[in-house]
This record gives structure tokens, C-alpha cells and sequence, in this order.
């Protein structure tokens, strides 16, 4: 990103409030009752969604279900290669805070009440990281979320009852000085200010994550970070709901 003689621009071209490209590609994986590979500039992630015939301890006999997550990275999704968590015998505290996010996002869009005794087990696995791994993994598991249920339903639709609504995330940030959105690697590493934002839908919040790397920001960026969220999640929800009604469409 530059910043010379009062302009501004950003790799790839694009303005501040421009999204990276966005693809999404389902059933991805053969056996998982929902898969989506989900593309966001550079970044990859592939996330499943199994449904299990069980719940934790504390819903059995409670006649409702149960959603969780689980996120891991690739060795080598980075530039240098980093050790699997499994082989340090616990995940990071990065790891678990990413999987409790996932599962808060994603359980405030399903209706866990209408759900027999099953877990919606959800795994999203980070193949390429440039950035946003955190809001990808939301984005790309809700659309994997939504064919699970279809399939699990009647092989096309999603009873209302089930899902409540959709969900999605975006990072923005203030970047030399300029609110932009969604940042990749290279711009979440220089931000004076980083935020995550996760939305349904309907246009409500479910989490915003923000903090000033730098130095701390006023009230009329927050302002400005809000709006550019709401813009590229509203993007976001319109290319995931592209994506399930042409994979419902007949063949």
C-alpha cells in the first residue's frame, strides 16, 4: 500500500472500500453432509459441516441440538512453515479463541431449539492465509452450514425453522492513515487500527473484535470502519445466497 502525494492505493488496485475477490466453491469434500471452499484474495479456507448423533453432556435429555467448531492452519499455509498443534499437545490460545468466535457466529444463525439431540459439528481448515483467515472461516462455514441442513432436510431446502438467518465477516482497518476494508496480510501487519466484524443477514451485530495496534482512534473512524463493514458484509451475504441458489437450482 502506498500513500504518496496525497494518493492512495492498495495491491491489486483496489480502492479503500473495495473487497478482495470472493469465491465459493461447494461440496468440496465427498463426505461431509456440507462443505465449501471459500476464497478471499489469496486466503483459503475449506470448512465442513458434519452432523453427529449426539450433544455435549449438558443438553442430553433437553430435546434441542448443539453446534461447534473446531479451526486449525496448515503447516505451510504461511510463508514459513509452523509446527502443528497437535504436536505441541494443546491449540494455541489463538486457535481456541478463533474456534469460540466461529461457533458464536454460526449458533446465531441456527435454531438450536427446533434441532433434535444432534451436534452440527463445523471445521474449518486454513489451506492459504493472506489475511482475514478468522472472517473467512465464518463466511465460507455458514454457506456449509446451509447445504448440511438442506441435505440432512430434504436435499433442498432449509426449513425456516432451522436456520434463523444467515451470517458472514469482514476485517477493516485504518491503514496510513485510511479506513479500508478488508485487509490482507501485508495490510493487517502495518494497521494503526484492526477490526473484525460478524453480521447476519438482517443487518444485526454479532461480534465486533477491535483493537488500535498504534495508536488509538476517534469516533468519526469507528464511524467510518461501521459503514465499510456493513457495505462489504452486505457483498459478502448477497454472493453466499448467489452461491446456494444456483447449488438448489435443478441441474
Amino acid at each position: 500500500m502506498t500513500n504518496r502525494g496525497g494518493g492512495f492505493s492498495r495491491s491489486g488496485g483496489r480502492s479503500p472500500s473495495d473487497l478482495r475477490p470472493v469465491t465459493i466453491e461447494l461440496d468440496a469434500m465427498k463426505f461431509a453432509e456440507g462443505s465449501a471452499l471459500i476464497g478471499c484474495g489469496d486466503t483459503r479456507v475449506l470448512c465442513s459441516a458434519s452432523i453427529e448423533r449426539r450433544v455435549p453432556p449438558f443438553l442430553v435429555g433437553k430435546g434441542q441440538g448443539w453446534l461447534t467448531a473446531e479451526y486449525a492452519m496448515l503447516p505451510r499455509a504461511t510463508l514459513t512453515r509452523s509446527r502443528r498443534e497437535v504436536s505441541r499437545g494443546r491449540p494455541s490460545g489463538r486457535t481456541a479463541e478463533i474456534q469460540r468466535l466461529i461457533g458464536r457466529s454460526l449458533r446465531s444463525a441456527v435454531n438450536l431449539k427446533k434441532l433434535p439431540e444432534v451436534t452440527i459439528a463445523v471445521d474449518c481448515d486454513v489451506i492459504q492465509a493472506d489475511g482475514g483467515t478468522r472472517t473467512a472461516s465464518i463466511t465460507g462455514a455458514y454457506v456449509a452450514l446451509a447445504c448440511a441442513l438442506a441435505g440432512w432436510a430434504d436435499r433442498k431446502t432449509v426449513p425456516e425453522r432451522l436456520l434463523k438467518d444467515s451470517v458472514a465477516a469482514v476485517s477493516v482497518g485504518v491503514v496510513d492513515g485510511e479506513a479500508v476494508l478488508d485487509l490482507n496480510a501485508a495490510e493487517d501487519n502495518g494497521a494503526e487500527v484492526d477490526m473484525n466484524f460478524v453480521m447476519t443477514g438482517s443487518g444485526r451485530f454479532v461480534e465486533v473484535q477491535g483493537t488500535a495496534e498504534k495508536q488509538p482512534f476517534s469516533a468519526e473512524q469507528l464511524s467510518r470502519l461501521i459503514g465499510l463493514a456493513q457495505t462489504g458484509i452486505e457483498r459478502i451475504l448477497e454472493i453466499q445466497q448467489r452461491v446456494l441458489r444456483e447449488w438448489r437450482a435443478p441441474s
